[in-house]
């Protein structure tokens, strides 16, 4: 009896190509799926970004910036877990959006100095940059009912700037972009997604001191130290280098806090503006950010909401259990002092603020005596404990007067408008001190002033 051999086809006998078709039938259902799927998902703002080009101005035709090979500007991006939101951000047209945003750089009318006056603000010199105030000195200035009483707000001190870029600062009448590198702690990484006038539109400021400075210039992205007092300009990003030994706090990130949030006094007459940490990469063009999620929503802030953290002593607790800031007894300090000062944790009544602790790694302002008082209260705060801004966000928030109003987008918003990387890494990691600090018992709090605080934020009754 002969044998028959069978044989395989020949299209099947590669692995790789099998390999290949299977991965295609599994994944064609699935981008199937996503594409015509629920318009609720926030996947829909880059389907309206990516899939309507002519609803946008077409992006620059070549990259903003060229950056040597080994500086490495585009490594260590930070996964994002989620993918969907039910209050996702929707985008005008980015001729209308930058229309009506240019308007309203040029149109600051009487009428609207009126409805939003000025704040005053102290003047003088004291022996730190904020002026050392009290509790007590620091809670006077909450109610601010009265125009006319003058706002302790930094500058007691002067802040480095050199005297081109002061008036190139004071120039900026629209949106402006700020960003800050300080003991060269990240990359200096250019904004995706511009529209072709949005460089030209907005004005775009990167802050950086002298040792990010020597960094810079070793890879040839600017020039040697001698050439620090002039202006840079890297990409979109004019660059202003801030002389290290006149700097008024040693902790970096105090210096920096300094940028993100006194931005209404270092740009005067600027009408909105964009603060991006610089672990953060926006993707989308910061003036379809104002116009969607700012005057969009008709607010004075915008900012996410933490991913995690509803109570603003979830976040106290994780800066102290993972060492966020090295003096975990200050921190402590600064709660006990909050919570016998009025701070409660977050409920319903709190709404529309949907949050106690927001991801401040982007916040967006339209420049106004509601908003700027928030932030120079907030200044103030963090000049006496810490530069961790989320801690004093809700004590500030909920007793100033008049109310802030603050949009705080879900996360996932935050996650497709921009992209995460980690710092550089460093032995000495500023603030953070290392390790991992124990749990907090039951008997750690017995008699604190944050004792009816945390019982009610765990659900229980107090006695």
């Amino acid at each position: 009896m002969a044998w028959v051999r069978v044989r395989r086809p020949a299209l099947l006998q590669s692995k790789l190509l099998c390999l290949s078709l299977l991965y295609l039938l599994t994944t064609l259902p699935l981008a199937l799926y996503v594409s015509f799927s629920d318009p609720s998902r926030c996947l829909s703002l880059h389907r309206l970004l990516l899939l309507r080009p002519a609803r946008r101005s077409p992006p620059p035709p070549t990259p903003l910036f060229e950056y040597p090979r080994g500086y490495g500007a585009h490594k260590h991006a930070l996964p994002v877990p989620r993918a969907l939101c039910s209050d996702p951000a929707v985008f005008s047209d980015y001729n209308t959006v930058l229309q009506e945003i240019n308007g309203l750089g040029r149109n600051l009318s009487a009428a609207h100095r009126r409805a939003s006056p000025a704040l005053r603000y102290q003047n003088g010199r004291r022996d730190s940059f904020a002026g050392n105030l009290s509790m007590e000195e620091r809670r006077s200035f909450f109610n601010n009912t009265d125009s006319a009483v003058e706002i302790p707000c930094g500058f007691f001190k002067e802040f480095p700037l050199a005297q081109a870029d002061r008036l190139a600062m004071e120039g900026c009448r629209g949106v402006v972009v700020a960003s800050a590198i300080l003991n060269d702690h990240d990359k200096i990484r250019q904004p995706k997604g511009l529209g072709s006038h949005t460089v030209k539109a907005a004005c775009f400021f990167m802050f950086i001191d002298g040792r990010t400075h020597r960094v810079l210039a070793s890879h040839g992205i600017l020039k040697d130290e001698h050439a620090a007092s002039a202006s840079a300009v890297v990409g979109a990003w004019r660059v202003v280098t801030l002389q290290q030994e006149q700097l008024p706090y040693e902790d970096p990130a105090m210096n920096g806090v300094v940028v993100k949030h006194l931005l209404h006094r270092l740009f005067p007459n600027a009408r909105f503006s964009v603060w991006v940490d610089a672990k953060m990469q926006l993707t989308v063009d910061p003036l379809l950010l104002v116009h969607s999620l700012l005057l969009g929503k008709g607010v004075d802030m915008a900012v996410s909401r933490h991913p995690f953290n509803l109570h603003a002593m979830e976040e106290a607790i994780a800066t102290a259990r993972w060492r966020k800031w090295r003096d975990v007894d200050a921190v402590r300090a600064q709660m006990e002092a909050y919570c016998g000062n009025g701070l409660q944790p977050w409920s319903p009544s709190k709404l529309p603020y949907p949050s106690d602790v927001p991801d401040t790694a982007i916040i967006m302002r339209r420049h106004g005596s509601a908003s700027d008082l928030f932030s120079c209260l907030l200044f103030n705060e963090l000049e006496a404990f810490n530069p961790r801004d989320q801690l004093a966000f809700a004590y500030v928030r909920d007793q100033m007067s008049p109310r802030v109003s603050i949009n705080m987008f879900e996360v996932e918003v935050l996650e497709h408008i921009s992209v995460e990387y980690r710092h550089n890494l460093k032995r000495d990691n500023g603030g953070g001190g290392g390790g991992v600090s124990r749990m907090a018992s039951s008997r750690d709090i017995a008699g604190s002033s944050c004792e009816g605080y945390l019982m009610k934020m765990w659900g229980e009754p107090s006695e």
